[in-house]
């Protein structure tokens, strides 16, 4: 059990600290009111999250692996709660439809992503 904890941990160490990082170069690119950020680490994280997925179904990727990539670095990596704190901040600032689009956005594309990862793995 500690030895899965600190697989976990690892990964989520990882996940968020280069999530910290994208975040801040992307959004320094962007002066715009969609978080662009926190959008762009939970797409990617979506498609790696459905390779690496696919990985373990097929039994390419062991558990500890899955341990330290799927559930510790990728729950590091994205981040529902940032996706809600950006949704509430659009909506306090009166930007309605970015909040809406951003909301939509994420969860379909986030969706998509999972699904092309996953299909990627299946490709010979």
């Amino acid at each position: 059990m500690l030895s899965n904890l600190l697989l976990v941990g690892i990964g989520g160490f990882l996940g968020s600290a280069l999530r910290f990082l994208i975040s801040m170069m992307i959004n320094r690119q962007f002066t715009t009111h969609f978080p662009f950020g926190t959008f762009t680490v939970n797409i990617v994280g979506s498609l790696i999250i459905g390779i690496l997925y696919g990985l373990w179904a097929r039994e390419i990727l062991d558990d500890n692996a899955s341990r330290i990539w799927i559930a510790g670095f990728c729950g590091g990596f994205t981040t529902f709660s940032t996706f809600s704190y950006d949704g509430i901040t659009l909506i306090n600032h009166g930007q309605l439809l970015t909040f809406f689009l951003y909301a939509s956005a994420s969860v379909i594309l986030g969706l998509l992503a999972v699904f092309a990862g996953m299909a990627l793995v299946k490709m010979p």
